[in-house]
């Protein structure tokens, strides 16, 4: 059994700083990509940003040069500093990985963070 773990959402300012942590846990041979995404009230979930095992990194048009995502791969954790924070921003994030527990990879998703950006 894998398990995601998200911590660090919560209220913020317009043009405040949050970082997002994500830890995994449990039978993990290897994880290949890893990510958040983000489902707003009324809207579908959608790639905020991602990191491949190789170090490559994509990121949805709305966050790029504000959020930044990495990863620890000797620990099974990533993050997602964001900064310049806006009220569109407001959504619950999930993290997620392609996680190898020997019997082949599968997605796991965390249990997802309220971000609200709020004056």
């Amino acid at each position: 059994q894998v398990q995601l773990v998200e911590t660090g959402g919560g209220l913020v300012q317009p043009g405040g700083s949050l970082r997002l942590s994500c830890a995994a846990s449990g039978i993990i041979l290897s994880i290949s990509t890893v990510g958040w995404y983000r489902q707003a009230p009324g809207k579908q979930r959608e790639l905020v940003a991602a990191v491949a095992r190789g170090g490559s990194i994509n990121y949805a048009d709305s966050v790029k040069g504000r959020f930044t995502i990495s990863r620890d791969t000797a620990n099974n954790q990533w993050y997602l500093q964001m900064n310049s924070l806006k009220p569109e921003d407001t959504a619950v994030y999930y993290c997620n990985a392609d996680v190898f527990t020997g019997g082949g990879w599968s997605p796991y998703w965390g249990q997802g963070t309220q971000v609200t950006v709020s004056s």
